[in-house]
C-alpha cells in the first residue's frame, strides 16, 4: 500500500482580525492561528491524513498559540524547529464579501530563517507527498534551503506547490522569476485566480496551464472562488463547480481546497511518485471533494477547516464536472 503521510513545509502566521472596540479611539483584534501552509497541515490532519508540519515555531505568545492549535488538530510537529525569532503577525480587514486584505508584520521573524542543516535531518521515509509554497519559497534567507529540500524530496515523493502570492511582502516579479524552477520540481501546482492575475497578467487560464505543463508540472489546478476550479492534467482539462454555502469569510479556503485535493488523492494511493497512474476522472473527483472542504471553511470565521465528520453537512451541487 502506498504511504499516506504528507509533509507540509512553511509558515505559521498570527491572523489578527479587526473588531469593534469597547471605547472610542481603540482597535480590538481577535487573533487566530493561520498561515497558508499551517492551514493546509491542519486541514489534512482533520480530514484524517497523517500530516507532518515543518515549521519554525517561536516561543512567544503567538508561537505557543500555533503549537497548541496544530497539536489539537493532530498535526505531527516532531521536526518543528524551536526558533528564537518572533512570530509573524498579519492584520486582516474583511470586505463585504468576506475577503481579507492583510498587512504583514514579518521583519526578521521565525518563518524565513531555515538553514540547510535544519532540513537535512528530516526523514522522508513513508512520505507520499511534500507540499509547500507561499512565502517559504521566496523569503530570504531560507528560500534557497527550501528549494534544495524539494529537489531532494522529488526523488521519492510527489511534490505539491501553492505559490500564494503576497505582493505586499514580496514583489510578484520574484515569484515569476522562480516559477519555472518550481514547476520543474512540482508534480502539482495549485493556485488561485488572483495568483494567476499577479503572475501572468492578462493570460487566459488555459494558456497559463499549458505554460506550466511545459515547465514540468503535470497537474495544475486554478481555484476561482464562487466559479469553482479549473484542473488541467497534462493539458486535458475539467471544470468543477463550487459548492454553495453561506460565506462568513474566505480566509483559508484555498489552503483547505489544497488539503482536500491531496487528501483525496492520497487516500486512493495516487500520491507517492510522478502521478503516472492519475486520470482526469480521478482529478475531477478529488476537486469535487476539495470544493466541499473549502466551502465548509468559508462557512465559519477565520482559517478553521472542517473535521472529517462535518463533510456530510454540505450536499455537492447538482452540476457535475465539465471536461473542456
Amino acid at each position: 500500500m502506498s504511504p499516506r503521510q504528507i509533509i507540509v513545509l512553511g509558515e505559521c502566521v498570527a491572523d489578527a482580525f479587526t473588531q469593534p472596540a469597547s471605547a472610542p479611539n481603540e482597535l480590538a483584534l481577535r487573533v487566530l492561528p493561520g498561515g497558508g501552509p499551517a492551514n493546509t497541515a491542519v486541514s489534512l490532519a482533520r480530514l484524517g491524513t497523517p500530516a507532518r508540519f515543518l515549521a519554525r515555531l517561536s516561543g512567544d505568545v503567538f508561537g505557543r498559540l500555533f503549537r497548541a492549535h496544530l497539536e489539537a488538530s493532530g498535526v505531527d510537529l516532531s521536526y518543528a524547529v524551536e526558533a528564537a525569532e518572533p512570530s509573524t503577525l498579519a492584520v486582516a480587514e474583511l470586505d463585504d464579501r468576506g475577503q481579507a486584505a492583510f498587512s504583514f508584520h514579518a521583519q526578521n521573524t521565525a518563518d524565513w530563517q531555515w538553514t540547510p542543516d535544519e532540513l537535512a535531518r528530516v526523514d522522508l521515509s513513508g512520505t507520499a507527498c511534500v507540499h509547500t509554497g507561499s512565502l517559504a519559497l521566496v523569503r530570504a534567507p531560507g528560500a534557497a534551503a527550501v528549494e534544495d529540500f524539494l529537489a531532494t524530496a522529488a526523488s521519492r515523493a510527489t511534490v505539491s506547490i501553492d505559490p500564494n502570492v503576497r505582493p505586499l511582502l514580496v514583489a510578484p516579479d520574484v515569484y515569476r522569476a522562480r516559477l519555472t524552477r518550481w514547476c520543474a520540481l512540482a508534480d502539482i501546482l495549485r493556485l488561485s485566480e488572483d495568483d494567476l492575475h499577479l503572475l501572468l497578467p492578462g493570460t487566459p487560464p488555459e494558456r497559463a496551464c499549458d505554460l506550466w505543463h511545459a515547465a514540468g508540472a503535470r497537474l495544475v489546478v486554478i481555484t476561482r472562488g464562487a466559479e469553482g476550479a479549473l484542473a488541467s492534467l497534462d493539458g486535458a482539462r475539467v471544470r468543477v463547480p463550487a459548492v454553495t454555502t453561506e460565506v462568513v469569510d474566505t480566509v483559508g479556503a484555498g489552503d483547505s481546497f489544497t488539503a482536500g485535493l491531496l487528501h483525496h488523492l492520497g487516500e486512493r494511493g495516487l500520491l507517492g511518485g510522478r502521478l503516472t497512474g492519475l486520470r482526469l476522472d480521478d482529478v475531477a473527483e478529488a476537486c469535487r471533494f476539495a470544493a466541499r472542504v473549502a466551502a465548509l471553511t468559508c462557512s465559519v470565521a477565520g482559517p478553521n477547516p472542517p473535521w472529517r465528520n462535518r463533510l456530510e453537512e454540505l450536499v455537492p451541487p447538482f452540476t457535475d464536472a465539465v471536461r473542456d
